[in-house]
């Protein structure tokens, strides 16, 4: 069986203040599971990798659940003529409430 190319993981810059608001323990969680989960098959859909409605969160086309409890989520889209997973945002679900930076997300 031929394996598909790896795609490159890029960041969005504001990311990294997304990354400042969660505790610095869940940041190599993070860096794995989205390495493991995005790497290979971001476009497959799975219980927790899911094709978005638009619109939706920050531009996304995919999210992401992972973590203790499912409690992270990973919005994000993917360039397939630059085989690049862009990761739009990272956030904590809690409840009803997704928490992106610190701040509440109104969809």
């Amino acid at each position: 069986m031929t394996r598909r190319p790896k795609f490159e993981l890029k960041f969005a810059p504001e990311v990294v203040a997304h990354l400042d608001v969660i505790e610095r323990k869940y940041h190599r969680l993070i860096e794995m599971t989205l390495d493991e989960q995005l790497g290979y098959t971001p476009d497959r859909g799975t219980r927790n990798r899911k094709p978005l409605d638009q619109p939706a969160p920050f531009d996304a086309t995919w999210e992401l659940r992972f973590g203790p409890n499912n409690r992270f989520r990973a919005f994000y889209e993917i360039d397939f003529e630059e085989n690049t997973v862009w990761i739009l945002a990272i956030g904590l679900k809690e409840g009803n409430r997704l928490i992106v930076g610190g701040e509440e997300w109104k969809s």
